[in-house]
């Protein structure tokens, strides 16, 4: 992709932001199954949405924690893939958390914890930065050119 041009693409931009939400939140379900899913009898929405569950007191709010934070770590892979730009690394990493804010508040109510919100700003911090040093990494490599003609 060459990046002389800058072209506003919308449906680009929105298919991107879906793309991302939707590995974040796969990505964050195989780990909560993983790490939450041994502990508990029943695996549900609440500990995606919930913010009762970020909770530093119980071993399983530990690891829905580790959880969280991995799914950050994988996001920026996503993030490396999906966007390309490290200039989009924080706008396309602040939508995803605002987007999840928003669902959380809808299932269930504003999140009052302190440990939910230091997940999440520490998630969402380790996601823009690690995305973008990815990004930055790619963007700096060697262009290899390869001679057209031999010496005769």
């Amino acid at each position: 992709m060459f990046y002389g041009a800058v072209v506003w693409d919308p449906w680009l931009i929105v298919s991107q932001i879906v793309c991302l939400q939707c590995l974040y939140y796969l990505t964050l379900g195989i780990l909560l199954s993983i790490l939450v899913g041994a502990r508990v009898s029943r695996m549900s929405l609440v500990y995606f949405f919930d913010f009762s569950t970020l909770s530093a007191s119980t071993v399983t709010g530990w690891l829905a924690i580790a959880g969280f934070l991995l799914s950050s770590v994988a996001g920026a892979g996503y993030i490396l893939f999906l966007i390309e730009r490290a200039k989009k690394c924080l706008d396309f990493s602040v939508t995803l958390y605002i987007i999840h804010l928003f669902v959380c508040i809808m299932y269930g109510g504003w999140p009052s914890s302190l440990t939910w919100w230091i997940v999440n700003l520490t998630g969402l911090v380790l996601m823009a930065l690690l995305g973008e040093w990815l990004c930055i990494r790619r963007e700096l490599r060697e262009i290899p050119i390869t001679r057209l003609r031999s010496n005769v």
